[in-house]
This record gives C-alpha cells, structure tokens and sequence, in this order.
C-alpha cells in the first residue's frame, strides 16, 4: 500500500528509517501517552537524532536539504504512528519554510541552523478567537513604538506547539485600512512553557481538545509585547498575508500527508482485526460485507496517498500548487474520516473501548477536516482556480 514511485535511494532510506523509528518508538507507546495526553519528549528527541527538524532545511543551514516529497512522506509515517507527533514537526517545518523562503539574510543565518538543530522549534500563529477560517478578519495590531521598534496588542488561538516553542511566526495588522495588504508577519522570540513567557506576551495554558492530544494547543495573548523592527519577517511590512498563505500552502500537503498515514494505520488494524476475529464460524474476514468494506478502505488509502504525491511533486518543480494542495487536502481528511470509521465499524464493539487503538484514531480523524483550512475552504479554493482555466 502507498506505493511512491520515481524516489531517490536517499528518499527510499529516509522513509525507511521513519518507519522503523515508527515501529519502535511510536506505536509501542502512542495511545499510553495519547490517553495520558503526555506530551512525547521521548519521542521528540528521538525525531531531532534523526535530523527531522532540519529535514527540508538547506544544507548551508545544517539541515538535509530534503524535499517536501520526502518531508511529506515522513509525515505519512509518523501520523500512521501517532498523529500529534507529525503536528509537532508540522508547525516547526511551515516556519523554517516562511523563514527559508522569505526572510531576509540574517534571518536566514539566526534562526535556521538552530532550527534544522532542533534547538529553535517552531509555531505559527495566524486563527484568533471568532475568524476561524476568515484570516482578514483578525484584529491582533502592531503599532509603532516610536524608538524604531513595534508594539503588538490582540488575542491569539489555536497555536500547535505554541506552549514547547520558543519562535512563533505570528500574522498581525500594521495597516488596517488595507486589507489584506495590511498585514504583517513577526518572528516573536519567547520561553517555552505557560504563563507570561514574556513581558507583555502570555500563554495561558493547553486548550482541552477531544483527540489530537500530548501536542499543546495554546492561546497567545498580546499586551503592550515590544519587538524590534528586525522581527518583521523579510525585513518589510505588508507582506505578511502572502508569506502565510504560503506557508499554509505546504501545510495543506503535510495535512493530506497525516490523512494518509492515519487511513493506513486505521486500515491495518481493520484488516487484521477482521483476519483474526470470527463470526458464525469463519473469520469476518470472508464475509461479503467486511471484505467490501476492506477492499473500499484500501481504494481510498491508495487514491489520497497518490493524490498527496502529486500535490507534493508540483510544489517542489517551482509551479504554483494551491489546486493541488487543496484537492489533497480535501480528499485525503475526507477518505482518512471514512477509512477510520469503517475500520471502528468492523471492530464492532470492541471499537469503542479504549483498549483498542482505533478508538483513538476515531477522536484524532475530525481535526484533519479543519486543520489548515476546513473542507469548505479547500472546495473554495479549488473552484476559483478551476475558473481561472
């Protein structure tokens, strides 16, 4: 299953190597700590040994200078182990790539050698309570101070990692009057951990969530938070809307790419459960109605995972992928919610207990369907494109 054709022998022992670290370290532990909601510094550190921090990261900078092919079939193999583990590579790979990509040259030489080292790890902020998905609706200002530096007041949610970083790349206004070409992007240096991380800068605490738990989900409070002008990600305001569309942009393929790992897990367990579990007198297995629903499972773990490739391919030849990144996106959060729910429905019973994995993977599925933009918003984004010819 997920087969990716055409990779390098580096790319081949790369995934390798994820998926045995998979194997070993992740699923032994995952719903232990998942049910715990205990955040995986074993696991963690295990990821930075293996360079996975710096996975996409230039070479110059120490990292391995890998593609997002590679970087998404990482993602595939971490989520099929624990989806909160790939979330905390995740928001840390969106910033190294704003940075990467559009900061400016001693951005670049501060932040991304610790970054690929795993000594700087990363979130981004751009949701505040109340906009959801309506990003030039968010009311978090930056002013001048006066002294050549800026003062930022508002209201932050929905950070991933925004407790353990210590740099959030955050999208704020500095020109309201101009719509979306009013906004900023800061690289706001801070202490891990909760409280005020900062003078004027809080992180209450971890938002309570039904699955998708040991990653911390966070607020970020602004009050009177002072930072220098050199902060401005590329050095200019008023292009911060663009850098984090970008960014986002990405993000959507590392969300197909969990999608698809996710599916797959959830289409293991139902296939060996079904193979092992008898009913009437034979394995569950051989009955018409689970063997249908097997071979259903299988068909949408193969389209999505291929879906994600294509998708992941067109970003890394320079072409605009945002039709592509969203196709992948839909459809692979979409299938991951079907494929995880027919696997729950041939556990029968047994689905429902904690004792099972997939119970898990039940609670972790929906977030696929709004992280980095709801399905409504991929359809939307696909279909201006599609009229754009």
């Amino acid at each position: 299953m997920q087969q990716t054709y055409g990779l390098s022998r580096e790319q081949r022992e790369i995934v390798a190597t994820v998926r045995s670290f998979v194997d070993k370290e992740i699923l032994p532990v995952a719903t232990e700590l998942e049910h715990a909601d205990e955040y995986p510094q074993a696991i963690v550190d295990g990821m930075r040994d293996l360079g996975l921090f710096g996975l996409m990261i230039g070479e110059e900078y120490g990292g391995l200078g890998e593609s997002l092919l590679t970087y998404a079939l990482a993602v595939e193999e971490l989520s099929r182990g624990w989806m909160s583990v790939s979330g905390i590579v995740n928001t840390h790979f969106i910033v190294a790539w704003m940075v990467a990509h559009h900061g400016t040259e001693e951005q670049k030489a501060h932040y991304l050698p610790k970054m690929a080292a795993g000594e700087v790890r990363g979130a981004f902020s751009m949701s505040e309570p109340g906009c959801g998905s309506d990003v030039s609706a968010i009311r978090t200002r930056a002013v001048p101070d006066g002294d050549g530096g800026y003062v930022i007041d508002g209201q932050k949610m929905w950070l991933t990692n925004g407790g353990s970083a210590n740099l959030v790349a955050v999208l704020v206004k500095t020109d309201p009057a101009a719509g979306h070409k009013g906004m900023t992007t800061f690289l706001v240096d801070k202490e891990p951990g909760f409280g005020e991380v900062a003078p004027g800068l809080t992180v209450p605490g971890k938002i309570e969530k039904m699955g998708y738990k040991g990653v911390d989900t966070t607020e970020l409070l602004f009050d009177g938070f002072r930072i220098p002008a050199a902060q401005v990600l590329g050095g200019a305001t008023g292009r911060g809307f663009y850098q984090m569309m970008d960014g986002v942009e990405v993000g959507r393929v590392n969300v197909a790419a969990r999608g698809c790992g996710v599916a797959r897990r959830a289409y293991e367990l139902g296939l060996a459960y079904a193979r092992r579990r008898e009913a009437f007198g034979r394995p569950i297995a051989e009955h018409q109605a689970v063997l249908f629903r097997l071979a259903e499972m299988a068909t949408k773990v193969e389209a999505a995972h291929q879906m994600m490739v294509m998708a992941a391919r067109r970003k890394d030849s320079g072409e605009r992928n945002d039709l592509e990144a969203g196709m992948a996106k839909y459809l692979a959060s979409e299938y991951c919610k079907e494929v995880v729910e027919d696997s729950f429905r041939i556990h029968g019973g047994y689905g429902y207990s904690k004792e099972y994995e997939i119970e898990r993977l039940y609670r972790e599925a929906p977030m696929l369907l709004i992280g980095e933009g709801t399905a409504d918003i991929q359809k939307m984004i696909v279909g201006r494109r599609l009229l754009e010819g």
